[in-house]
This record gives structure tokens, C-alpha cells and sequence, in this order.
């Protein structure tokens, strides 16, 4: 899949979850894709929160690896 696919299914991925952050005072954006590696930005609620690892981890990196099993890693800045 070309680059271009790739950025899209991130973004219809973050899009999926970005409901469930914004019900909690929080978003997400996309800050780049470097080969198999995501890097997001938590944001507003989403920064101080206690459970935001947990929230990268089983929320965010499990729904961008259903739209994109090539990725193996997000990470947040």
C-alpha cells in the first residue's frame, strides 16, 4: 500500500476513537508516520490523565493495528 493509503487509514482509525477521548474532555491528532511506527499527540483531557498510557495502549494502538496491521508501534509526544 502506497504512503497515502497508509496516512488515510490512520486518520479513519483516530477517527473511530476519537469520540470515546472527546466524551472525556479529550482528543487526538496525528503527528507523523515513520515507516511502522505512529506518533500522536493526547490532548486536552487526555494530557493529565492517569490512565492515558493505558488509553494509548489498548484504545489507541489497538484500533490504528486493525486499520493498519503493519503498524508496530504508536507513540504518544
Amino acid at each position: 500500500m502506497n504512503q497515502a493509503s497508509l496516512n488515510e487509514r490512520i486518520e479513519l482509525a483516530l477517527a473511530e476513537i476519537r469520540p470515546f477521548l472527546q466524551n472525556d474532555g479529550g482528543d487526538i491528532s496525528l503527528v507523523s508516520v515513520e515507516q511502522d511506527k505512529v506518533v500522536v499527540r493526547l490532548e486536552g483531557a487526555c494530557v493529565d490523565c492517569s490512565v492515558n498510557q493505558m488509553t494509548l495502549k489498548s484504545g489507541v494502538a489497538m484500533t490504528i493495528q486493525k486499520f493498519a496491521p503493519e503498524i508496530q508501534e504508536v507513540v504518544n509526544i
